[in-house]
This record gives C-alpha cells, sequence and structure tokens, in this order.
C-alpha cells in the first residue's frame, strides 16, 4: 500500500504544471491553487483504485481537468475589459463605474508555475496573459482541450480519456477552438523582450516615473500603441497620448504615491503596486507586454489581495523610492 510520504513524494512534483493547467481553464490563480489541492486530495483518497493502470501524471490532470471544468461550470469566465468593449482613444471620457460581479481575469505569478512542461512545449506563449485572456473567449470544455492538445502536447486519445469523452469529439472540439483564436493569438514579437540589461534599465525608467509622478517620462517608454487596461476599471485606453494623458491626469497626482516593485507573472515582466499615502498599503500588480525594447500594454490589476503572491525580483527597495 502507498503511504502518505510516498504519495506526496512521487505526487508533489506535478503541482506547479497542475496549477499553470487549472488557471489556463479558470483565469482566476487563486481557484487554480484551490482546485490543484482538492485534486490532491482526491488523488489520496483514491490512491488504492489507481492501480497504476496510466501514468501518475496523466491520473493527476485528469483529476485536475475534470474539477476544473466543474468549477468553470459554476464560476463562468473571467474577461478583461478588452474582452467586453472596444478601447477609448481620448483620456477625457467618462470611466466606468467597476463592476464587482464581474469575476476578472487574474494574473499568475512565475513561481507558482514553475516546472509548467508549457515553457518546453509551446514557450512562454502557454501562460502569457494575451494568450489566457484568448482562452476565456472559449467555453471551458475547448479551453481544457486544446489546453491539453496544443500547450501540454497530450494525443488525442490521451485527451478523450482525461475528459472521458471520444476522439471524435476532442477533434471536433479542438478544430473550433483553433478557428476562434486563430487572431487572438500573442503577438510573437511580444515574446521577445529586450536582454536583462536593458529590460531592467526599461523597467527603472518605467518605476522612476512612477514614483516622481511625472507622466512625461512615460512617453519615452511606451509604444505610440500601447494599451491600458485596469480591471476592475471596465474603461481602457489605446495610443501614447491617451494612456499618458489618463495616468497624468488620473493616477500621477503627486510624487512619492506610488512604489512599484519589479516581479514576474505570466512569463513577463510585472510589478506589484503599493500606496505611499498615509501608509504602505498594497494595491494591485502590473503585467507589461514589452514589445520592441517598450511597453506596448499594461494590465493594472487594481486588487490587493492579489499583491502577497508575488515575490519581488532583485532587490527589494532597490527601485521606486
Amino acid at each position: 500500500m502507498t503511504t502518505a510520504t510516498e504519495f506526496s513524494a512521487r505526487a508533489e512534483r506535478y503541482r506547479p504544471e497542475l496549477v499553470a493547467h487549472c488557471y489556463r481553464i479558470l483565469g482566476s490563480i487563486h481557484d487554480a491553487q484551490d482546485v490543484v489541492q482538492e485534486t490532491y486530495l482526491r488523488a489520496w483518497r483514491g490512491i488504492d483504485r489507481f492501480e497504476e493502470r496510466s501514468s501518475l501524471r496523466r491520473w493527476l490532470y485528469t483529476i485536475a481537468t475534470r474539477a476544473s471544468l466543474s468549477a468553470a461550470g459554476t464560476r463562468g469566465r473571467r474577461p478583461l475589459p478588452s474582452g467586453l468593449a472596444g478601447p477609448h482613444d481620448d483620456h477625457r471620457v467618462a470611466v466606468g463605474e467597476t463592476d464587482p460581479t464581474v469575476p476578472w481575469l487574474q494574473p499568475a505569478p512565475d513561481g507558482l508555475l514553475g516546472g509548467d512542461p508549457a515553457a518546453v512545449v509551446a514557450g512562454r506563449a502557454g501562460i502569457r496573459l494575451a494568450f489566457v485572456a484568448a482562452l476565456q473567449l472559449l467555453p471551458a470544455r475547448q479551453r481544457a482541450v486544446l489546453a491539453l492538445r496544443d500547450v501540454l502536447g497530450f494525443s488525442t486519445a490521451e485527451t478523450a480519456e482525461v475528459l472521458d469523452t471520444t476522439v471524435d469529439a476532442v477533434d471536433s472540439a479542438l478544430r473550433r477552438a483553433r478557428s476562434r483564436l486563430a487572431d487572438a493569438a500573442p503577438d510573437p514579437e511580444a515574446l521577445v523582450e529586450p536582454d536583462d540589461e536593458g529590460l531592467r534599465d526599461l523597467l527603472d525608467r518605467y518605476v522612476d516615473a512612477f514614483a516622481r509622478a511625472d507622466p512625461a517620462a512615460l512617453v519615452g517608454v511606451l509604444r505610440a500603441d500601447v494599451e491600458l487596461e485596469m480591471p476592475p476599471t471596465p474603461t481602457w485606453f489605446t495610443g501614447r497620448d491617451a494612456v499618458v494623458g489618463f495616468l497624468g491626469r488620473r493616477v500621477l497626482r503627486r510624487a512619492g504615491v506610488w512604489h512599484l516593485e519589479p516581479t514576474r507573472a505570466n512569463g513577463q515582466p510585472a510589478l506589484t503596486v503599493s500606496r505611499h499615502d498615509g501608509g504602505d498599503r498594497p494595491y494591485g500588480v502590473q503585467v507589461l507586454t514589452v514589445i520592441g525594447g517598450r511597453v506596448g500594454r499594461i494590465t493594472s490589476f487594481n486588487d490587493p489581495t492579489l499583491v502577497p503572491l508575488f515575490a519581488p525580483v532583485g532587490p527589494r527597495g532597490s527601485r521606486g523610492r
């Protein structure tokens, strides 16, 4: 009989990739962690029925995928503002009221996804924020099929076994998912980031602009076609003039208010954000898409509960002071 220690020794190495898989389906790092924890509990309780009939990894994926689909059925898809309406190119527009009933997409800390085989099978595209956001356009079952087949490299027969369905059903779902995502895949250029020194310099300039409340300093950091979205605010902006205008008018009003610490999310550069007006308060997480040496997209998740999940990159307090 397998002991708890033996089971843990064999199964724990799959936890990061299972978190990544559940996150692709659910769009929530909190929900993904909960489902993976439930997966391990179910697997341990059913270990006597496992009997090595398939690989332990595939068995865990079977439990995790089915649990994710069950969770997705009760919680719905998680969009970004860009998945609900078009952008504005004028920063003077009225900003829409936040809707607390919308379950917004969340970023995923790289530290929780370490060991994800997508890094080998499909490169960073498998966890890029744009890719996970695009997955949310699909029904949950199509998300699962596409993740298993195209990201993780499961065969059609293996995917059918995981989902307890037929090979024909898997092929049909995969065709529909690929067709829907054809125009929503991440830009290959966006997967090529500057070298370490170039990226550090870019982040230093970006962080410094927030610390000094200097929107003009962002002009040289942002692409002309930069986009900014800020869930749970439904309004989002496109174009450097609109983005810099919005930040200057609504956000960067006084020096010393904002403190940003570099981190990593979804295989991309990111920053935790805190406010220093009357105390040091967590505010949210920004995920940056860097294209051609400049920031092409800022996705600012204004949710303080996300901040504790992210570890700083580099010596803490070395930036933005």
